[in-house]
């Protein structure tokens, strides 16, 4: 936008007498500029952040290990916001929108999404598996989606050492490394979705939640997965609090997770700043999701 720019008047100028010698001195014809003060700087400061944070990016923290081996408890990841649309989830404040979304869109299946739980609106994180309108089921641990089975292949297996933050699930194979870190073991399989998009996934073995549905995704609304299947409250359990999810209100949605941006094993001290650096997975910091 071009600036608007005004001419000051002659009279509005400043100027100075001659001096005795016969000389004229003429002051800067331009006007002085006008200081901010810093209580208007640091209120500006103040709402550029909370823009930037309301509609452009957020920081969120993964607590549970529902979406192990992508994020690890401990990881912190960057969601922009504008994805799927504003609304009052968005922001800090929970203020009513028109129409519950501004510029509202569907994510897309695949993506990985924070969104707040349906009962007590604690942020959650979880990939999307069905749409409006799809047609879900289990059927032996593989996902059907419109009557089409989502393959799976065995890629090898994902470890992951134990740490403050992260253990070893009962009935998950526990290995010693050479210097001494212990190793949870997981069967490592790769899924492929309808859009030809790829993720990996584990899998402990045989579950009650291995099979389910079929059931029609409503209007309005997502069927959720974590990619840790045997260890994630998701759309396969009814919405309750701090339990599963249910079909997921899309109104819910907070933003679309992209980056991870800081790691930690959990051991880092607040009087100890150096384990602020120790206790870093520094492999992990600007991994795409």
């Amino acid at each position: 936008m071009d600036e608007k720019t005004e001419t000051l008047p002659a009279s509005a100028m400043n100027t100075v007498a001659p001096h005795a010698g016969g000389t004229n001195d003429t002051a800067d014809d331009k006007p002085k500029r006008k200081e901010m003060s810093f209580p208007l700087f640091l209120l500006l400061v103040v709402l550029g952040a909370l823009a930037f944070r309301s509609f452009a990016f957020s920081l969120f923290n993964i607590p549970s290990e529902s979406m192990l081996p992508r994020l690890l408890v401990g990881d912190y990841l960057v969601a922009s916001k504008w994805s799927y649309g504003i609304s009052k989830h968005s922001l800090p404040v929970e203020l009513g929108l028109p129409g519950g979304r501004l510029l509202a869109s569907d994510p897309a299946r695949g993506d990985v999404v924070i969104f707040k739980h349906p009962v007590d609106h604690v942020d959650y994180v979880k990939r999307v598996i069905g749409l409006p309108g799809d047609i879900v089921e289990l059927r032996d641990g593989l996902v059907v989606v419109n009557g089409n089975v989502l393959p799976q292949r065995r890629v090898g297996e994902f470890r992951v050492p134990v740490s403050p933050n992260t253990d070893c699930p009962p009935g998950i194979p526990i290995q010693r490394r050479e210097d001494g870190i212990m190793l949870c073991r997981y069967a490592l399989w790769q899924e492929t979705n309808l859009q030809g998009r790829s993720y990996q996934v584990l899998d402990f073995g045989k579950s009650p939640q291995d099979n389910w549905g079929p059931r029609v995704v409503p209007e309005g609304r997502l069927f959720l997965m974590g990619d840790n299947r045997d260890n994630s409250q998701d759309s396969r359990f009814p919405a309750e609090s701090g339990g599963g999810v249910g079909m997921v209100p899309a109104a819910l949605l907070v933003g679309k997770a992209q980056r991870i941006v800081w790691s930690t094993d959990g051991s880092a001290e607040w009087l100890k700043p150096w384990t602020w650096f120790t206790a870093a997975r520094k492999g992990r910091m600007g991994d795409g999701i």
